[in-house]
């Protein structure tokens, strides 16, 4: 049972894409920011889309191996649009959304702080920053979508 799970080309096609995807968010953040980024490797958002990588490399690797008027592809493919939509669409929103409310807290801390010498209370220090990278641009999905493709074929040579 487990042998078939270690040569599930698939499977394997589509985790490649997300490491790899991820792997590549900290050289291409630092070759247009000229500065390190570690926490990159497990955070969501940037280029290239590494949950676009992953749906587009198990859909192709699917169509592959099951054929591309296989049912199962067709899953897949549907799939995959609903993540990509929802990354350029409902996570960007999100993320825009975080960075004004950020925003809003931080205005609203500075009015707190300099009405601090009126008053003898101290304001609650722990405020939570809300995540800002949330979704993706449509060129990073897209960018995503055709690297998972390249994966799901580099791939199929290693378990095809």
């Amino acid at each position: 049972m487990w042998t078939s799970h270690l040569i599930n080309y698939p499977l394997w096609s589509a985790l490649i894409a997300i490491g790899a995807a991820q792997l590549m968010k900290i050289p291409l953040f630092y070759a247009f920011h000229r500065r390190w980024k570690w926490e990159l490797l497990f955070s969501t958002g940037g280029m290239p889309s590494s949950h676009s990588a992953a749906v587009t490399a198990l859909a192709t690797s699917i169509g592959i191996s099951d054929g591309f008027d296989s049912h199962l592809f067709a899953i897949c493919v549907v799939f995959g649009i609903i993540v990509m939509y929802d990354a350029t669409g409902v996570r960007r929103q999100a993320g825009m959304q975080a960075v004004v409310l950020n925003q809003l807290v931080h205005d609203f801390n500075e009015v707190v702080e300099s009405l601090k010498t009126m008053k003898n209370r101290t304001p609650i220090e722990n405020r939570t920053r809300l995540k800002e990278l949330l979704g993706h641009q449509p060129i990073e999905v897209f960018v995503g979508a055709w690297f998972g493709i390249f994966v799901a074929l580099g791939t199929l040579f290693i378990f095809g």
